[in-house]
């Protein structure tokens, strides 16, 4: 899928450099468009009134355990709740992906953390990031709210573990006793983050068997994030050009460890969410589906990672199966 799939054709941000005036010139076109293109700026429709109880709230298609004998097993009501969970469960993982790891480290970046960036401009097309991705949370967060009261039922987040991607992060981050490691290692994983999540949004947005809403939540929240991924992927390339040697190698290594992350099926949460509705036989599922080196990654769409490290010429040094660079659907 591309931007003009989408919307409009946005711009590539390119290496910012001050004093060049064409370079400079991009990325305040970026920051003027964001009036015409944010999802903030839309009105909102009535949520409540386009939920279709008949529709599941996410793809069955995308569970990982779609073709394990319990699972097939399971009451039609039964895996209705665990795919109105899935949803759940998504929208809180989106929700700390922004918070946790997106907006801190724009906010690392425009706090001047990293050598060879700033300028106005460059700071106003971050704010206005941030700004998208506080509204992503609303739209989550509604998201979430208009199923639960559709759906007559509680399915509380904070049942749910902290996600697999956060969870990662906030260990490797808080691991590290030296500032710029765990600057380097916020910016690495919303890096991963903010080029890899349009694969996972287009699985949603694409989707026409589930909620409208929740597969028009996905497709809205997509629009601003192939300008984030831009915008991310210029942010990685200035920062690793004015490192030295031995934080160049760092910042490689956190971005295998957040493509990793990113990538990996989130089974704690999956866990829990089948221990909650004490699914019959819910180990054995999981472990056989756990066990089952034949399943692919839910998400393969590694092309914007695979080409920031090739511009950044470090693929020689990167121990990752980047297999086929398609979406898994």
């Amino acid at each position: 899928m591309t931007v003009e799939d989408n919307f409009v054709h946005i711009p590539g941000l390119p290496s910012f450099d001050p004093e060049d005036l064409a370079e400079s010139a991009v990325i305040s076109r970026l920051a003027g468009n964001w009036r015409r293109r944010a999802t903030v700026k839309r009105d909102e429709p009535d949520l409540d009134e386009l939920f279709d109880l008949s529709r599941s709230d996410y793809p069955e298609g995308i569970i990982p355990f779609r073709d394990h004998d319990s699972w097939r097993g399971l009451p039609d009501h039964t895996r209705s709740r665990l795919l109105s969970w899935s949803w759940i469960a998504y929208n809180r993982h989106t929700v700390l992906a922004e918070q946790r790891v997106a907006n801190p480290a724009f906010a690392l970046v425009m706090e001047g953390e990293f050598p060879g960036l700033g300028g106005q401009d460059m700071e106003i097309a971050l704010a206005q990031a941030m700004v998208d991705e506080q509204y992503h949370t609303l739209m989550h967060i509604n998201a979430s709210a208009v199923t639960r009261r559709k759906r007559q039922a509680e399915l509380p987040d904070a049942w749910l573990p902290e996600s697999h991607t956060a969870r990662t992060h906030r260990r490797l981050r808080d691991g590290y006793p030296e500032r710029w490691q765990r600057s380097l290692t916020t910016l690495a994983f919303a890096t991963v983050s903010e080029i890899s999540i349009n694969a996972y949004l287009d699985l949603l947005a694409e989707d026409q068997d589930i909620q409208v809403i929740n597969s028009t939540t996905a497709k809205l929240h997509n629009r601003d994030e192939y300008c984030h991924a831009s915008i991310s992927d210029e942010l990685g390339k200035i920062v690793y050009e004015v490192l030295d040697p031995d934080r160049k190698r760092f910042f490689v290594d956190m971005l295998v460890a957040g493509l990793e992350a990113f990538v990996a099926t989130d089974y704690t949460t999956w866990e829990r969410i089948l221990e909650i509705e004490n699914v019959p036989d819910w180990q054995r599922m999981v472990q056989e589906t756990r066990e089952d080196t034949s399943r692919a990654r839910l998400v393969r769409d590694y092309t914007g990672l695979h080409s920031l490290m090739t511009e950044m010429d470090v693929l020689d040094q990167v121990d990752f199966d980047w297999g086929k660079s398609v979406v898994n659907k």
